[in-house]
């Protein structure tokens, strides 16, 4: 690697040296144990925080402005940097350091051992001399990745994924993005990290600044809010933001000595105000941001990063896979021929956002597609590859892999903005509920690499969690508690208009999904039977085209095929005889009720073997019979 010192009182024999130290041609050249450098070494003084980040001699700035992030959140950075550690008790000479990597967390251990010229740390510094978390944490950070040199140029995104296990965001606020404020709301709720920035050279704004140029990096987002304003019929959108290095603040409207401030409440204005509790932090109005601030970074946090937490956190499926040349890297949609031998994951969407100002039922996802050990790899010439993914629409049960036609005859139902050489490539997605499949590519065919893929859903599973309350101890349910449980999912349900089942067909589904014979279903079982239910509903929705939730008994028969059952002329007449009322309609309740009877029949008779025509003919006789009654 050709690296410049930006220092020139380096002479060059010192410049040579550290050059040799990034290539790890002179491990250990240069470097000294901590008592060699100062005589009372400390790990941490008085809390962790970013006054203890000074850069040096190596270009990660992108690394130190996730430290400087972390430092805001004991939670989170302690979980990074384990507490109980220093140089006096238990002292063994090595320190160690949690990272998520690749859908679990590791641990990192080095000894203390730090690059230096002239007896002064090379890389990451405190500005105390005695403290050494910072430098201890990149030396990690760079072992996880091979060498510091791995460190030279990066995302601030893929540090604070690597500190938290998050999926973070993008968002480039000149596209003026739907609904952000409603999107920073929900994940300020959920515990998410954000950052912004301003690019001050396309970009000036009212700040006080330290007279540098480029990008600051890093604006914290902290809070929003509503306010009415008393002398119009308004309420104005306020943000609190904070500048983690205090160099610069905002110098525009609600900034601290504002006449914005006399538009609302007293009793607003000393809320708000109180929250202040930083120099370095402010307010200003969300129009302002979006219209002084270039981008914005947001880091949302997954349910074990904040265990014991009470926020509303993601859920989140984990899939791991790898592209093969000439068996499953079959580049993207351009490459018709070869874009079907891909890796495909199922995706099914169940649970609606709950947003009752929203009409439009949909089910909020982020999708996150990140190609593994590139960086590791950068000393062997490895690039990032060039990926992205694609999602498409399939029928309920479809779990096979589609074939070359499926994707010549339809089109996607979503994908990401671009393909891209980054480490990962996210994407937000509303939509309907119903079953998917993803499809993550690289942008060339035959191009081999290691992935992961996460989905993150807004919508923890109500149906889950209002069984683990009535459950009880031993987490099994009979008929009386099946029908309490489905009755209070579905009031939560607006899109689902029913007031529950009957004793007597819930008694249906346990006989139906009781696969251990005790008469009752435990969760797994109960979690099956509502997948049923949410798919036989979703093929239910596809003929209520009046939105009057009930189908007429012609429509039951393609309703009754699209789920699979293959019934004679007599059964599609006892179905209309025994569930339609006297306007040849099916309501939603009887709709159930016929498919729970239906699956339980057909489910018996795929076990049994039929030899000959007169077996089959019993078999649909006995239907009839079963149906009927």
């Amino acid at each position: 690697m050709h690296y410049v010192m930006e220092n020139h009182y380096f002479h060059n024999v010192k410049r040579l040296r550290f050059h040799n130290i990034l290539k790890k041609k002179i491990p250990f050249l240069m470097f000294f144990v901590f008592q060699e450098i100062c005589e009372n070494p400390q790990f941490i003084i008085d809390g962790a925080n970013r006054t203890d980040i000074c850069q040096g001699e190596l270009g990660d700035c992108w690394l130190l402005a996730a430290i400087a992030c972390l430092t805001l959140n004991e939670k989170l950075l302690y979980r990074v940097i384990p507490p109980d550690q220093s140089f006096t008790e238990n002292y063994a000479g090595i320190f160690h350091f949690q990272f998520w990597r690749y859908g679990e967390w590791i641990d990192v251990v080095v000894d203390d051992r730090i690059p230096t010229c002239n007896n002064q740390l090379v890389f990451t510094k405190s500005f105390r001399k005695n403290e050494f978390w910072s430098a201890l944490l990149e030396k990690a950070y760079a072992k996880l990745h091979g060498s510091y040199e791995a460190l030279k140029g990066g995302n601030t995104l893929e540090a604070m994924e690597d500190f938290t296990g998050g999926v973070t965001e993008y968002f480039e606020l000149s596209d003026d993005p739907t609904e952000l404020y409603k999107i920073m709301k929900n994940a300020l709720e959920r515990g998410s990290l954000m950052g912004c920035s301003i690019d001050v050279l396309r970009h000036p704004c009212k700040c006080t600044s330290s007279g540098g140029q480029g990008i600051f990096w890093l604006f914290i987002v902290l809070l929003l809010c509503k306010c009415d304003e008393v002398s119009k019929d308004t309420r104005i959108r306020l943000i609190r933001l904070r500048n983690p290095w205090g160099f610069v603040l905002w110098k525009g409207p609600w900034s601290a000595n504002s006449k914005e401030w006399s538009t609302i409440s007293a009793a607003d204005r000393e809320n708000l105000k109180k929250q202040t509790i930083e120099a370095s932090e402010f307010w200003m109005s969300f129009a302002d941001f979006k219209k002084n601030f270039t981008k914005l970074e947001m880091c949302n946090l997954t349910p074990d990063t904040l265990q014991g937490d009470e926020r509303n956190t993601w859920t989140v499926s984990v899939h791991e896979g790898r592209w093969v040349r000439g068996s499953s890297a079959g580049g993207c949609r351009n490459f018709p021929d070869t874009f079907w031998t891909n890796p495909q994951y199922r995706l099914q969407l169940y649970e609606e956002d709950d947003d009752p100002d929203d009409e439009q039922v949909a089910c909020t996802v982020v999708v996150a597609l990140m190609q593994k050990g590139r960086r590791m790899q950068r000393h062997q010439g490895a690039k990032f590859l060039t990926i992205g993914f694609s999602i498409y629409e399939v029928m309920c049960g479809q779990n096979q892999h589609l074939q070359k036609d499926f994707f010549l005859y339809t089109a996607s139902k979503a994908k990401c903005k671009t393909y891209i050489n980054l480490r990962e490539v996210t994407e937000r997605f509303c939509l309907p509920p119903g079953e998917y499949v993803i499809i993550p590519t690289t942008f060339k065919p035959h191009e081999e690499g290691e992935f992961i893929l996460r989905v993150f859903s807004e919508k923890q599973s109500t149906s889950e969690a209002i069984y683990q309350q009535i459950a009880g101890d031993d987490m099994q349910i009979c008929a009386n508690e099946l029908k309490t449980i489905l009755k209070n999912v579905l009031s939560k349900h607006n899109d689902i208009k029913s007031e529950g089942f009957s004793l007597e067909t819930c008694r249906s589904m346990i006989a139906l999904m009781d696969t251990d014979g005790t008469g009752k279903l435990n969760l797994q079982e109960f979690k099956h039977l509502w997948k049923k239910i949410k798919d036989w509903q979703l093929i239910f929705k596809r003929y209520d085209k009046d939105k009057n939730w009930s189908i007429s008994s012609f429509e039951m028969r393609n309703a009754v095929n699209d789920a699979g059952f293959q019934l004679n002329r007599q059964l599609y007449d006892i179905i209309a005889m025994r569930y339609a009322d006297e306007r040849l309609n099916i309501d939603f309740d009887s709709y159930i009720c016929c498919f729970v009877r239906l699956e339980g029949m057909f489910s018996g008779f795929c076990c049994a073997t039929v030899n000959d025509n007169y077996s089959l003919l019993f078999s649909l006789q006995w239907l009839q019979l079963t149906m009927y009654s």
